[in-house]
């Protein structure tokens, strides 16, 4: 046998290892039930990624909903396509909060798109439902964390919550079956950059 078939046969055997052991865990894996996701850190692509969620489920035939904080006023690349095939919206419509400079004003508004996200969050109607930039309006006081946790413990089963921002609380952390942090190595904003359309919004 030559050296190659030597490393042929050893890479197989590797291979064989590695889909046994997949195939053990996927076989495991039998329990069935609406996920809570949450995808939080100080990098670029966490609402990207909440959205790209929404738009697979949309693929597959399932009804969506979004509840949307902090940058309700940006023409919004994702909001004007997942409409258009059904997904439901909630917008805070305010801006950023550093724009606003209103804490009354933003806490209404906020309450206001909160109180659709939770009539989201009771509809078994809904599949998968994005709170995207949640994290911000608990840590602002804005939204109350015991309700947020309440209102997503008590959801359908087999609805899935996807929460998106920085500084995502340990609570909701704790709750969470998969959290993934977005690292920021580097930004292009911080080269003086500006934000471009269909990438950045």
């Amino acid at each position: 046998m030559t050296e190659q078939n030597n490393k042929d046969e050893r890479h197989k055997a590797r291979q064989q290892k590695i889909k046994q052991e997949v195939d053990a865990r996927v076989e495991a894996a039998q329990d069935e039930k609406g996920l809570f996701l949450i995808i939080t850190g100080n990098g670029k692509g966490k609402s990207t990624s909440g959205f790209g969620t929404i738009a697979r489920a949309v693929g597959h035939g399932q009804k969506c909903g979004v509840g949307q904080f902090i940058k309700g006023t940006w023409d919004c690349g994702e909001r004007n396509l997942l409409e258009s095939h059904g997904v439901d919206f909630a917008v805070m419509a305010t801006g950023f909060t550093w724009e606003t400079q209103n804490k009354a004003a933003d806490t209404a508004a906020a309450q206001a798109t909160w109180a659709e996200c939770k009539r989201m969050l009771t509809d078994e109607r809904y599949d998968v439902v994005l709170l995207d930039e949640l994290t911000y309006m608990v840590t602002y006081g804005y939204i109350d964390l015991e309700e947020v946790i309440e209102a997503i413990a008590n959801r359908p089963a087999m609805q899935s919550v996807i929460v998106t921002g920085r500084g995502a609380h340990r609570s909701l952390v704790e709750i969470a079956d998969t959290v993934s942090e977005v690292r920021n190595v580097k930004h292009a904003f911080e080269s003086g950059i500006k934000a471009r359309q269909g990438v950045d919004w």
